[in-house]
C-alpha cells in the first residue's frame, strides 16, 4: 500500500526536477536533460509528456520551453506540498497510539 505511494512521490520528483530544469535552461532538450539528470531518455521524454499534458511547457524546435501557466503553477507548488505533508502527518498510527497512552 505504501509502496505505491512512494513510487509516486519518486516520479512527481523527476517531473519537478525536469520542470525546473525547463525552467532554468528553456529551451532544453531530452539529451541535455538525461545528461544532467543520469535519467535515462525514455523518464525524461515521459516526464516532458506529463508536464506538456498538465500544459507546464510545451516543445519547440529548440527544446522544452515554459508555457503561461508554469508561473502559476510554481506560486502554489510550496503550499500544495505543504498540505500535503500535514494530511501525511495526521495518518501516523504511532503518535496516535502514544497520544492515547
Amino acid at each position: 500500500m505504501i509502496d505505491r505511494l512512494e513510487k509516486e512521490v519518486d516520479m512527481l520528483e523527476r517531473h519537478l526536477q525536469v520542470l525546473k530544469m525547463v525552467i532554468e535552461s528553456e529551451p532544453i532538450g531530452i539529451v541535455k536533460m538525461s545528461n544532467e539528470t543520469g535519467y535515462p531518455h525514455h523518464k525524461v521524454r515521459y516526464s516532458l509528456r506529463v508536464l506538456e499534458e498538465e500544459n507546464l511547457i510545451e516543445p519547440s524546435s529548440q527544446g522544452a520551453i515554459t508555457t503561461e501557466r508554469t508561473q502559476e503553477f510554481v506560486d502554489e507548488l510550496d503550499d500544495k506540498i505543504d498540505e500535503i505533508s500535514s494530511s501525511l502527518a495526521e495518518m501516523k498510527i504511532s503518535e496516535t497510539a502514544e497520544a492515547e497512552n
